[in-house]
């Protein structure tokens, strides 16, 4: 395609400039393995049969074992190159869009358009924007496979590459660049790509917060801006004064779910280097802003109320003002820290705002208005955005655990002896009891086990960052394993024994709630018994009391990952919609509102795939109000990595949401619900049963999984401070969903991402003639059909079944009973795509992705051949621990390289 010249020219580059470092750092040997092992695989590729295979498998047993590493990090490095043309093709779109007054697809200027065009006023405008909201949250789940360090060297590479589009460099100022760019590979040669020690929870917080510092905080402003921009252009207002429509969370430091590493005392750090980096932020503004508002008083004037407000003379107050609020935010540094403080400081955020807008209000008066826009009002939406918290940071634990820390309480206090031998109903009266009396159950004298003291000291770190850096710090609760109304109540009683929730004058005072109790609503069952859960909730008196505290607001975690391994890819995603609608519904007819919080990751196993989309294929109604979703893994530095793709992927996101909410369904789509909904309820009825039937049944598909894929290898990776299991059990139940989705990603399977969808069409198809038409037409107009057929043909794309019978002759007799039944799987998944879609190829609706992954595969096929052999030998006996250790980290490496080449790894 012509408009990619400039892409392919960029690779080219690239790779030219790759292959000289790897002469110059390794010899001609690496390079000419190098050239063999890419020469083989695209013979391979474009003509697979036993003899090109041999070929490939031949030119990698030929690597001596001394060269083997270098001949990997050379593949894995050509990914992360590869990865950062395409990122900076997309950029240069982005900028040709603009240059060329196109109104870009997702973008903010669209959404409006759409909204005019839905009959929307400027009063609907604003009603919608003080209604809707979308909150990201970065999560520490260990896929990003690459260091810190990496992806700071990316980031430098990124930006000479940019240069290079510049039309005004001149010939020597290019080879410059390019003698940059070589330099930077030169450095990531030589860096460990694989950490050698696994990082720790502080280190994962550290690793959040850099996006924060160096992307997002000024990203974040400017796409507040541009909103207003468009609504501006389209309805002739401007909004101002808005709550800001995009927010950031994190789970960085307060996930303690199966990660033991995660205690109050890290918690109470992480708020710590919160608050730290956001007065860091303020503080290099109010420097900024020191150099550029050198307005005097002689030149311009200024309010009286200023001018009275300063000591002394002063010919540029503004310069003054901003010395005095510098002081001020040094004080409260030094009182947030516990320090002794002499002056004046910010007790909160809206105090320091109040000094901003007299500053901004006396320049609007005095002809400064551009400088009000350009330099204040940025920094007020900052202030808005980021408080002195940066970014609320939820807290999450298993239920289980809870539920020990309620019973020892209780039994200590003398209220029950075995709370765990309760029903459901017995729990929920004795728990509704508890939070009723202002009597407390904790015995400050007796000394509980040490987890019943961890469970309550979490939530007296909750009580005092509340009271150091104001209730935004931490907002939300949430219970892994929401099993029933116990779940949520025992966390409430827990709060309430930390201060958090009670009634502070008197059993007939309104009590007092200062944090959300979130359930999280994992497998299958628990999404199907979910307004089950829900109803009791809504019905209990105390229960009413916390939601009423709390503004009759209930946020409810739906996830992904669990849900899809327990279910497999179409019913869970089936389930997960069906759920928020009978929430909704729930939730309206008791006064309550509901906010989704979707756990989704980068994998297409996991809710991955473009977020607008996943937003838009959302229920209409469940987008009314704010919608919560996390950011995993290596997608955090895919979005947010540059300034220039987090301002297009905030924007898209959000457009999207505003879209989404006011969307409304056609004629013929009411009429067809009733149809369309049974069709899929029972395609999800047979794909359930398809998948279970291999999953969880099949006598050897544990084996098969355990030795067709890198599994256990991946447990060896330091990507991660949570272990990847929750006990030692080999058990699929006791995996994480993560770790098992990465795996069948490593080994081209990505299975959990269309395993069963086949079969509940093929059955669908024969069972009613009619099917298909309706299906054809579902994928046509319905937003959640049509993403969940798009995704699927991205993950029937991006797995090969070719390169996953490599991995399948690991597992010997295992894979001969297993892998024949995946790929039969496969084949009629793809014909059902086809057959729906209407297309002759799979994404022949996005070629460039699909260019892309055809363009990638004979540099990833490589590494899956390295890493089927490093495999094989791993598992022999005979290896000497040095041989081990060597062989191991080759593996590794491999699994580095794969993640780069295939992205959405986790």
């Amino acid at each position: 395609m012509a408009n990619d010249a400039p892409l392919h020219r960029d690779i080219r580059v690239l790779g030219d400039l790759l292959g000289e470092v790897l002469v110059e750092q390794c010899g001609q040997r690496v390079f000419d393995h190098v050239e063999s092992i890419r020469l083989a695989a695209k013979a391979f590729r474009a003509q697979p049969s036993p003899e090109t295979r041999a070929a490939l498998q031949q030119a990698v047993s030929a690597v001596e074992p001394e060269h083997r590493n270098d001949v990997i990090h050379a593949f894995s490095v050509y990914f992360q190159l590869v990865n950062l043309a395409e990122q900076n093709h997309r950029l240069r779109r982005h900028r040709d869009y603009d240059r060329s007054q196109q109104v870009l697809r997702g973008s903010f200027r669209e959404a409006m358009r759409t909204l005019a065009h839905r009959g929307m006023t400027a009063d609907d405008i604003e009603a919608l924007l003080r209604e809707v909201g979308i909150e990201l949250v970065l999560t520490a789940h260990p896929t990003e496979a690459l260091r810190r360090t990496v992806l700071d060297k990316h980031t430098k590479i990124a930006a000479y590459l940019e240069e290079m589009d510049d039309p005004r460099k001149t010939p020597r100022e290019l080879d410059v660049l390019r003698e940059r760019i070589r330099t930077e590979i030169v450095a990531l040669w030589q860096t460990r790509s694989v950490r050698k020690q696994r990082i720790t929870v502080l280190d994962e917080v550290r690793n959040g917060l850099y996006f924060l510092d160096q992307i997002l905080f000024d990203v974040l402003p400017r796409v507040h801006q541009k909103l207003e921009q468009a609504v501006e252009e389209q309805f002739g207002r401007q909004l101002l004064e808005l709550p800001p429509l995009i927010r950031f969370g994190s789970w960085m430091g307060g996930d303690r779910d199966g990660n033991p590493n995660v205690t109050s005392d890290i918690t109470w750090q992480t708020l710590v280097l919160h608050c730290d980096l956001a007065l860091n932020k303020y503080e290099q503004k109010l420097r900024e802003l020191g150099r550029d508002l050198s307005v005097s008083v002689d030149r311009a004037g200024a309010d009286e109320d200023l001018l009275a407000s300063l000591e002394g003379e002063n010919d540029e107050p503004y310069r003054a003002l901003i010395n005095r609020m510098l002081e001020r935010l040094a004080n409260t540094r030094r009182r947030l820290h516990g320090e002794r403080v002499d002056g004046p400081d910010y007790a909160s955020p809206e105090e320091m705002m109040e000094d901003v807008e007299r500053m901004a209000r006396s320049l609007a008066h005095h002809r400064g208005q551009r400088m009000v826009d350009a330099w204040l009002r940025p920094f007020l939406l900052q202030l808005r955005i980021f408080g002195f918290h940066m970014v609320t940071l939820d807290i999450r634990q298993h239920s289980g655990v809870h539920e020990q820390a309620v019973a020892e309480l209780l039994q200590t206090a003398g209220l029950v002896d075995d709370y765990a031998s309760l029903d459901e109903e017995a729990r929920v009266r004795v728990l509704s009891e508890c939070l009723a009396s202002p009597r407390p159950i904790r015995n400050p004298y007796h000394v509980y086990s040490d987890l019943t003291t961890e469970a309550l000291a979490v939530l007296d770190c909750v009580r005092r960052g509340h009271e150091t850096f104001g209730p935004r710090c931490v907002q939300d609760y949430l219970i892994s394993m929401t099993q029933g109304a116990s779940d949520l109540l025992e966390v409430l009683l827990l709060a309430k024994e930390s201060g958090l929730f009670g009634w502070p004058d008197g059993p007939k005072a309104p009590p007092k709630s200062e944090l959300n109790v979130v359930p999280l609503f994992e497998t299958i069952e628990d999404l199907e018994s979910a307004a089950h859960i829900m109803r009791s909730l809504f019905e209990n008196p105390v229960y009413r009391r916390h939601l009423e505290m709390r503004g009759w607001q209930q946020e409810i975690m739906l996830g992904y990952s669990d849900s899809n391994k327990d279910g497999g890819y179409l019913t869970a995603n089936w389930s997960l919609y069906m759920a928020q609608k009978h929430l909704i519904r729930l939730a309206e007819a008791y006064g309550v509102r509901v906010k989704f919080f979707h756990g989704r990751g980068g994998a297409l196993g996991r809710g991955g795939g473009p977020v607008e989309q996943s937003i838009l294929a959302q229920p209409t109604e469940a987008l009314r109000g704010h919608v919560k979703i996390t950011e995993q893994g290596e997608v955090i530095s895919q979005r947010y990595g540059h300034p220039g793709i987090a301002e297009r992927s905030l924007e898209s996101s959000a457009a999207a949401v505003l879209v989404g909410a006011t969307r409304e369904d056609s004629e013929e789509w009411a009429q067809r619900h009733p149809r369309w909904f049974q069709l899929l309820d029972r395609a999800s009825e047979i794909s359930f049963r398809a998948y279970r039937k291999l999953v969880f049944e099949h006598p050897a598909f544990l084996e098969y999984f355990h030795r067709a894929t890198p599994i256990d290898e991946i447990g060896k990776m330091n990507i991660g401070s949570r272990p990847s299991r929750r006990s030692q059990s080999a058990r699929i139940e006791d995996l994480r969903a993560i770790p098992w989705v990465f795996s069948w990603t490593q080994s081209r399977h990505l299975l959990p991402a269309w395993y069963g969808f086949g079969s509940a069409m093929e059955a669908l198809m024969r069972e009613d003639p009619r099917a298909l038409e309706d299906l054809r037409r579902m994928y046509e107009v319905w937003p959640f059909f049509r993403t969940l057929v798009d995704n699927l043909q991205m993950a029937l794309s991006k797995a090969d079944m070719l390169v996953a019978r490599e991995y399948a002759q690991l597992a010997g007799a295992a894979g001969e009973a297993v892998f024949p039944l995946i790929e039969e799987e496969y084949a009629r998944t793809e014909r059902a795509v086809l057959d729906i879609t209407g297309y002759g190829q799979l994404l022949d609706n996005r070629p460039v992705i699909r260019e892309s992954i055809s363009l990638r595969n004979p540099y990833v096929d490589p590494l899956s051949f390295f890493q089927v052999r490093l495999l094989a030998d791993l598992r022999r006996d005979d290896l000497s621990p040095d041989e081990r250790e060597a062989e191991l980290a080759d593996a590794l490496q491999t699994i580095n390289g794969i993640a780069a080449g295939l992205r959405n790894t986790g």
